[in-house]
């Protein structure tokens, strides 16, 4: 049967065609036939008509079996080779579906319903999404706009290089004390050490001078001597932080990490296990800080994301990494509404809190994960306009095990890797990554353009 219309169509066309090279017409009508908007493949009305850059238009499907069965990149009526990725031309399948619905009805039936159309159709975009993904042409050039991603890139690669530099010439004098034992410390380093306290504690440093409290002599100190002379602390709550500061040394051994910078020079494979996981898989790696690095990174997280209104006082800057252990119901409702709906919001508000202390990679990481949050929703949309949100289940055990196996294998080969791979990388995911994540938003919007329902 449908052998048979098509035939018929195809013979209606020919007839046509042989009446206007013969110099005669088919009787004047003022309504257009369907022939008019017929494919050059199948000779039936259009569906989902996709223009190729010599301007001839075929049915999206027609031309998927085309190049699944030719594997070539040209026109079938023309063999003019196309460029780039032909989308459906939206103007000519809206007239066509106007004009003729009942036609188009009939097609899109016959189409939905054969498995050979639909596997062309996929593999047909799954060609076009892997050329969209390529960053050249053959020409060279960025594709659509991608110079400017290409510009960016360049000059974030000389802003990461001067990063690289900026940071190993400090780290004589900012991360040497997380790895100096504090019983070899001067004078000098323990007024190092009081000065990134907090601006409260700079008072205090020309006390600790005039005394010549090295490390040996800081270890005997207590918030009984901090009271009196020649200390003289009066403030209550100044002696209590830096004795609870003073007890984090003792138990160390060396300066805790107090910033992003001594967190790395101390934890160089975590901080990056975290930049990449946080990306990947931001609820894993959650559950694993919840699991295995809880006073240290999950209390100040869920505090900071979450807080109390008690925790949020004048004084709350002085106690800022003494959190308590105790959590409210309020805040882990809060904090699991978060972590399961925009697990990325969390990071960007815990970023949030420290832009007074790294004004421009707090705003490249809040930057990134509200880039990360739309690509996710990209790809939840997908799975929903799919039908394929019953696989999720599946998706993540895959993905927990990918995650597992990689992290495992990491961490074997972790201290065969050298220590500037590891900085590049660092510096890579924390700085490009954004510039990154902008070129697959735009590229996902894209698709969302050339995507046929």
């Amino acid at each position: 049967m449908e052998g048979d219309m098509r035939f018929q169509n195809r013979q209606t066309y020919k007839d046509e065609r042989e009446e206007l090279q013969d110099g005669t017409s088919p009787e004047p009508s003022c309504q257009l036939s369907a022939t008019e908007f017929s494919c050059h493949c199948c000779y039936d009305i259009l569906v989902n008509p996709t223009t190729l850059n010599c301007g001839h238009s075929f049915c999206r499907h027609c031309l998927a079996l085309w190049w699944d069965a030719s594997r070539k990149t040209e026109c079938p009526e023309c063999r003019e080779k196309w460029e780039g990725f032909p989308k459906v031309n939206i103007v000519l399948r809206d007239a066509v579906e106007k004009l003729f619905p009942d036609d188009v009805k009939r097609r899109q039936e016959e189409t939905q319903n054969n498995l050979k159309i639909s596997n062309s159709l996929s593999a047909f975009q799954k060609y076009g999404n892997e050329q969209s993904a390529r960053p050249l042409n053959h020409t060279g050039e960025w594709r659509r706009g991608g110079g400017f991603f290409s510009g960016v890139l360049t000059a974030l690669t000389c802003v990461a290089v001067m990063f690289l530099v900026y940071h190993w010439s400090r780290e004589s004098e900012q991360d040497l004390l997380v790895h100096k034992p504090v019983t070899k410390w001067t004078a000098n380093e323990v007024t190092l050490w009081l000065e990134q306290l907090g601006q409260w504690a700079s008072v205090y440093k020309e006390r600790f001078l005039e005394e010549e409290v090295n490390g040996r002599l800081l270890l005997t100190l207590g918030e009984e001597e901090f009271s009196k002379p020649p200390f003289n602390i009066e403030n209550e709550l100044h002696r209590k932080a830096i004795h609870m500061a003073l007890d984090s040394v003792k138990a160390l051994g060396v300066k805790p990490p107090q910033n992003l910078w001594e967190y790395k020079a101390m934890h160089a494979g975590k901080s990056l296990f975290l930049l990449y996981a946080l990306k990947s898989s931001p609820r894993l790696t959650m559950l694993y800080l919840y699991l295995f690095d809880y006073s240290e990174i999950f209390l100040p997280l869920i505090h900071t994301v979450s807080p109390e209104k008690s925790e949020m006082n004048e004084e709350s800057d002085i106690f800022r990494k003494y959190w308590s252990d105790d959590i409210s119901v309020k805040q882990w409702t809060e904090f699991l509404v978060k972590y399961t709906l925009i697990p990325y919001q969390l990071i960007a508000e815990f970023a949030w809190d420290w832009l007074d202390v790294h004004y421009w990679t707090s705003r490249f990481i809040i930057v990134n994960a509200m880039l990360l949050s739309v690509l996710e929703f990209f790809a939840f949309w997908r799975l929903w306009s799919r039908g394929g949100l019953r696989t999720i289940p599946q998706r993540m055990w895959s993905h927990f095990w990918k995650v597992s196996s990689q992290g495992i294998l990491v961490a074997i080969f972790w201290p065969i890797i050298p220590q500037f791979i590891c900085d590049c990388l660092f510096y890579w995911a924390l700085y490009f990554n954004p510039i990154i994540n902008i070129d697959l938003v735009v590229k996902e919007v894209r698709r969302l353009e050339t995507h046929v329902p």
